[in-house]
């Protein structure tokens, strides 16, 4: 038992009698380097950056199988990716386009999530009216199917829906169109609710002719009292089911039109105020995966969604920018093109598209590392023209330049004269592309030369924003100040006119 009494911590106090000095080395050099466990040293993530985590959290992954060898196996299951069969029909051009067409035609199947198994295309004048493809082709893709254990047979090609429902058929399994395939891109990734609602046009547009059942389920007539039928809301005896999905479908298109228009007013009441203030637009238009939405985070500091994948960023963002004469304008990024975009797509999407119609300058990215530039800008400005665009000045910029063949680049800019080259990743040529963008912008028309009082220091700033300076001079009666103007800004300098 220990005596209280004669208990002490002198000695050991005194042991630590050291610790509470400061060692002069430590506090000038350790302390400097030493960092707390707790410090969030991170750089701050942007908007895309938290939009792309958010989406490889919800993107499939390729897994072994589904069925269970062993029960612990159960908390490492893993959906499995759709496997498809690749099927196309190669009419004209040459035997590259055909290859370069089902070479696209795999990168949008595995954006949309499946895995590429076998790939077949046929040379015909024309795709077969009932299939498609020739006959012979047909069982030739059965015989795929069966031996890869194929789910799903994408055409690249728009299929009628008669050609859809004997392929589906003759092969048994589920069969997609090049549109559907690219609708079902833009419903993953669309985010916003004029995006989603302008996807769900477009599918239901899509839909609309291609309904169809098992059996004779949409061939049912309803009526006012049938035991499975739709009862109440049917249009009364002899409506049969494909009829009443395909007025609820019309319905539900005139619903969301109705609401695509309410929404498209925000967006034009804000390029009314950019009318009315003369700020010139730039859109940065052209092919999907071109790179798009890497210049815009370059020139603007944005920090949108950046992916190396197709239409990987629907929704439209607009960014202010300022030239180095202080004129400000305002740079758009939109949603990239594609050989053959849907139809359904262009309409639905026409609100969006409109900022390209409505700009003062196009910047027209293309992909200078792709095997066939120069296809993908004859489909950019085909779209252009179907938009009412192919009028509006255009800026070639030829990005990933630090991947891309020089000879290739060299034959784009003999090619297209007015041509810029850059490298959103490295950051190479952007400063001549800025110098270009600025340029092109649309220059004020009036001239003036006035003396501005120090008392109207508003006007000095309206010209720095909005017109062009040539000369500027502080004197004791105000500022000296000369260059070119809008009509209106002009209009209030006269009075101070020399």
């Amino acid at each position: 038992m220990t005596n209280a009494e004669n208990f002490s911590l002198d000695a050991e106090l005194a042991q630590t009698a050291a610790w509470d000095d400061t060692d002069d080395d430590f506090a000038t050099d350790d302390q400097e380097s030493w960092e707390s466990g707790y410090a969030d040293d991170d750089p701050e993530l942007t908007t895309g950056d938290l939009d792309l985590a958010a989406r490889h959290e919800l993107r499939r992954v390729a897994g072994l199988r589904t069925e269970l060898e062993d029960i612990t196996e159960v908390e490492y299951r893993q959906l499995r990716l759709e496997r498809v069969v690749l099927v196309g029909v190669w009419t004209e051009g040459t035997i590259e386009d055909a290859e370069n067409s089902m070479a696209e035609l795999a990168l949008l199947a595995e954006t949309a999530g499946s895995e590429v198994l076998d790939a077949i295309y046929q040379r015909r004048q024309s795709p077969d009216p009932a299939t498609y493809v020739g006959r012979g082709k047909v069982e030739g893709i059965r015989e795929i199917v069966q031996a890869s254990g194929a789910d799903t047979v994408i055409c690249d090609g728009e299929l009628a829906p008669s050609q859809l429902r004997n392929l589906e058929d003759k092969i048994k399994v589920k069969v997609v169109d090049r549109t559907a395939l690219i609708l079902d891109i833009f419903a993953q990734h669309a985010k916003s609710k004029e995006g989603k609602a302008q996807v769900e046009l477009a599918q239901l547009n899509y839909m609309k002719q291609r309904l169809r059942g098992w059996g004779g389920n949409l061939s049912r007539q309803v009526g006012g009292r049938v035991a499975g039928g739709a009862g109440i809301g049917g249009r009364g005896p002899g409506e049969t089911k494909i009829e009443t999905d395909r007025r609820r479908i019309n319905d539900r298109i005139a619903k969301l039109r109705r609401e695509l228009k309410a929404m498209s007013g925000t967006r034009e009441t804000m390029r009314q105020e950019r009318r009315r203030n003369l700020v010139p637009s730039v859109a940065i238009a052209g092919y999907t995966n071109a790179g798009k939405s890497s210049l815009l985070n370059r020139l603007t500091g944005a920090g949108v969604l950046v992916e190396d994948a197709l239409f990987a960023t629907l929704d439209p963002t607009t960014r202010r920018a300022q030239a180095s004469d202080g004129r400000v304008y305002t740079m758009s990024d939109t949603v990239g093109f594609v050989r053959h975009l849907p139809h359904q797509l262009v309409e639905a999407f026409r609100s969006t598209l409109e900022e390209v119609a409505d700009s003062d300058l196009i910047v027209h990215v293309v992909d200078g590392s792709h095997v066939d530039p120069e296809g993908q800008i004859s489909a950019v400005r085909e779209v252009l023209a179907e938009i009412g665009a192919a009028k509006i000045p255009e800026l070639i910029v030829i990005n990933k330049a630090d991947v891309a063949d020089p000879m290739v680049v060299a034959r784009l800019k003999q090619r297209e004269p007015h041509t810029v080259v850059v490298s959103a990743r490295t950051g190479e040529g952007i400063a001549d592309a800025l110098a270009a963008i600025e340029a092109d912008l649309p220059r004020p028309q009036v001239e003036f030369d006035a003396l501005v009082p120090y008392a109207r220091g508003d006007l000095v700033d309206q010209i720095h924003r909005l017109g062009e300076i040539t000369s500027l001079e502080h004197t004791a009666d105000g500022t000296r100040i000369s260059g070119r103007a809008t009509e209106a800004l002009a209009g209030e300098l006269a009075a101070y006119a020399v």
